[in-house]
């Protein structure tokens, strides 16, 4: 049996009732404090919106088809993971070093969960829903976000569409320029490009240039960027795709440990050009979009280009 939730009001709480579900859709299950999120019965990813330790929302354990687990554990297993920045890198983020000299990146401020403005649903085989975050530095309010998920299977895996407008009535914020900036993943530990025990293959980092690994790619402008390895004897990875109509190109902030960012902002860290400030007025929006694709299969199965054709379609539609 798979599970439905559905919202007692626009406030925090949603409850989730017993239903069936369309073969190959999406199914939510609420947890504390977070949504266990399904594709065809196995677990493609958890949305945690409160963690005492890790001061904003974030997805870990995500899945690709088949069930294969592509970030890394959270939190990391002593032993078997690397345990660096386990509060900083769950799984797959959003956050910014630098918001009005606030940061949210290493938990020094805090984006709290206000509500679901719309609660997880479910149509057609495809889930969504809606949050809306304040992001907040000591007794200070910067801006507040609408996020809107929508979660698909296709046929390369598993597309997460990651929608986020940021705006502040009161006053104008920016955002800074550092590399701590932009949607972070951080991979299982098999899939590491240099992986620290002899038993795993290497993996790879890719983008739509053809360029690999965190020397290849580090810093450069890409369409889109994939990290995937070997897990057991499955070629698994995740996919981050920014969306074209975002006002900024994004700049890859990649290491061969491990982790991949997407960053619209660090323009000076990357280029040692000069430092750019990204100013946001009053009553204005701004918008960040992004593809996230968590696909598994043979090194050779998954076209990248195509999948990235496919997102840029599914997103025309919504």
């Amino acid at each position: 049996m798979t599970f439905l939730c559905i919202a007692v009001s626009l406030g925090m709480a949603v409850v989730c009732s017993p239903t069936l579900a369309a073969e190959g859709g999406v199914t939510f299950e609420q947890k504390t404090d977070a949504l266990l999120i399904r594709a065809d019965g196995r677990p493609l990813a958890t949305y945690v919106y409160r963690d005492p330790q890790i001061l904003r929302p974030y997805f870990k354990d995500l899945g690709a088809p088949g069930g294969i687990q592509v970030t890394r554990q959270h939190p990391p297993k002593e032993g078997v993971d690397p345990v660096d920045h386990a509060t900083m890198h769950p799984g797959l983020w959003l956050a910014f070093g630098d918001i009005s000299g606030a940061d949210f990146w290493r938990n020094e401020a805090k984006v709290e969960h206000v509500a679901f403005a719309k609660p997880p649903s479910v149509d057609g085989g495809k889930g969504t829903f809606t949050v809306r975050n304040r992001y907040v530095a000591g007794d200070r309010t910067i801006c507040e976000e609408t996020c809107t998920y929508t979660f698909q299977v296709r046929p390369a895996g598993h597309l997460i569409m990651w929608d986020s407008t940021f705006r502040s009535d009161r006053s104008g914020f920016y955002f800074g320029d550092q590399e701590e900036m932009g949607l972070g993943v951080r991979v299982a530990t098999p899939m590491m490009v240099k992986p620290r025990e002899s038993r795993y293959r290497p993996g790879r980092i890719l983008d739509d240039q053809g360029r690999r690994n965190e020397k290849g790619i580090w810093g450069q402008p890409a369409a889109w960027c994939d990290y995937s390895g070997w897990i057991g004897d499955t070629f698994a990875g995740v996919m981050v795709m920014p969306d074209p109509r975002n006002d900024l190109p994004c700049r890859w902030h990649t290491r061969d440990y491990g982790f991949l960012a997407a960053n619209p902002f660090g323009q000076a860290v990357f280029t040692r050009g000069p430092v750019r400030q990204t100013e946001v007025k009053p009553g204005q929006p701004f918008r960040l979009r992004f593809g996230i694709l968590i696909h598994s299969g043979g090194e050779d199965n998954v076209d990248l280009d195509a999948a990235y054709r496919d997102y840029l379609q599914r997103r025309a539609r919504d």
